[in-house]
């Protein structure tokens, strides 16, 4: 369910984004994202990362960074949905796919989630955002947005007037959209990235580092150049290890 955000521009106070559950949290993953996320709520915010979860195929041991590591196919049996919440931080792999699988998956099971806007990011008080949702430091979203479920918006990035960021979309560092602009689902948006204003990324779209995208682009489609063109590859296959 998408909620109000209450936004706070100062740079030394405590992130508001998260009042009203105080519950443990748990972090899905054991990478760089995960690491800068369970940074960024013990420095920013109230929230307890009490453990970390992954695929039991990617367990190395019982414990990460001094927490439990548990299994994520048997979370229940040490963390329970009414008891904790959980982030989901990963970054666009799979075009933003196993974060989506992972953070439907957990729903599906009866998990809620944090979300966490920077106490350093420049918001109104009348952001919509949806759950399981990161807005790093100085980015900047301006009135009348709304940002879904599912999102990551890196440090720097401008968000312009109503815009509108669709579930389990990624916008990389200093990217900046243009007001009006549209993100569609799962979409993919890259460093310092630029969108001119009243375009609509389609679903699943690709948009690489520093494009210029003057035009609506298309579903499943990777656009790259200035003026930006569409790739013979499509966006899933420039994600690829």
């Amino acid at each position: 369910m998408l909620r109000a955000a209450t936004g706070l521009t100062a740079p030394r106070k405590r992130s508001a984004a998260v009042k009203g559950d105080d519950r443990p949290v748990v972090i899905f993953g054991t990478l760089r994202s995960a690491a800068l996320a369970r940074y960024c709520l013990a420095q920013d915010t109230s929230l307890r990362v009490v453990a970390f979860t992954v695929d039991a195929a990617y367990t190395k041991g019982p414990e990460h960074e001094g927490l439990p590591l548990v299994p994520f196919e048997a979370l229940e049996s040490r963390y329970r949905p009414e008891d904790c919440r959980l982030l989901i931080p990963m970054g666009y792999q799979g075009l933003n796919g196993v974060r989506r699988a992972r953070y439907e998956a957990a729903k599906a099971r009866g998990y809620s989630f944090a979300s966490y806007v920077s106490s350093r990011a420049s918001v109104w008080p009348d952001l919509v955002v949806g759950d399981n949702v990161l807005i790093y430091e100085h980015a900047i979203v301006q009135p009348f947005c709304r940002v879904g479920s599912n999102c990551i918006i890196r440090s720097g990035a401008h968000v312009s007037h109503h815009c509108e960021v669709g579930d389990h979309a990624f916008v990389a560092a200093e990217a900046a959209m243009g007001g009006g602009t549209s993100i569609g689902e799962q979409a993919f948006i890259g460093l310092a990235a630029v969108l001119r204003d009243d375009i609509r990324i389609a679903p699943r779209s690709f948009v690489g580092a520093g494009a210029v995208i003057v035009a609506d682009t298309e579903p499943d489609g990777a656009y790259l150049g200035n003026p930006a063109r569409r790739l013979g590859k499509t966006a899933l296959e420039m994600c690829a290890p």
